[in-house]
């Protein structure tokens, strides 16, 4: 777990270290984030994105002028005067904590058609495919799992360049064995391939019907070309 420094004394913007948890106010407020009073000379600031996990879309919906909030240091620039900060805790695994094999206890905190997102600490979710979840044909994920549910799961394979973490709910197969099991099945699709497929498929049924009556009509067209040819003789 990440160790979380907490600053007592803050006199001045050299006594900011990233990562460092601080109290403050809010002063301003504006399109694209906040600025916070946290005690030293210069204000810091919370970009929008850095107000919350989910996403924001108005300051104001998190956060009004007077409020007081708690933030991390994300980094500082002592010659440009810059404070950047945050409100979303780092998070209680580092990604050099993560290991292939894991078993964790994580909690199910969104689902899509092809699988649940569950927060294990880490930085972000990791996904837990459908075919993970056990043997068998699964409809779907809510079948199986709840929004909100704690489970246990193991992790198959943590990419920290890319930030993404593959999860099971199969504890007793080794990773060699599941990731035999993976590769003896169809490829995983990202959820971007997936709804290009889809919308492949539906300009695909879409197309068809047309394609149907143009037949049709061309075939009408030589039917009425032929009957002409004949009338004329």
């Amino acid at each position: 777990m990440l160790e979380e420094k907490v600053a007592e004394q803050i006199t001045t913007i050299d006594d900011l270290v990233s990562g460092m948890k601080v109290a403050g106010k809010v002063t301003g407020t504006e399109l694209y984030g906040a600025f916070v009073d946290i005690g030293v000379e210069h204000n810091g600031m919370i970009h929008i994105s850095r107000l919350s996990r989910q996403r924001v879309n108005k300051v104001t919906d998190k956060v009004n002028i007077g409020d007081e909030v708690a933030v991390w240091i994300v980094d500082v620039d002592p010659q440009a005067h810059r404070i950047g900060l945050t409100m979303v805790a780092p998070p209680d695994v580092s990604w050099d904590e993560l290991a292939d094999g894991q078993i964790l206890t994580g909690k199910v905190v969104r689902m899509e058609k092809y699988g649940a997102f569950v927060d294990i600490g880490a930085e972000r979710p990791g996904l837990l495919h459908v075919r993970e979840m056990g043997k068998g044909y699964i409809r779907h994920p809510s079948d199986i799992v709840k929004d909100g549910e704690e489970i246990e799961v193991r992790i198959v394979k943590v990419d920290p360049q890319k930030r993404q973490i593959d999860l099971t709910m199969n504890l007793n197969m080794s990773i060699r064995e599941l990731r035999e099991e993976e590769e003896e099945e169809e490829p995983f699709l990202s959820p971007m391939e997936i709804a290009f497929r889809d919308a492949q498929k539906g300009t695909q049924r879409r197309k068809r019907p047309n394609d149907h009556r143009k037949i049709k009509r061309n075939q009408r067209e030589l039917e009425d070309i032929f009957q002409r040819t004949l009338n004329q003789r």
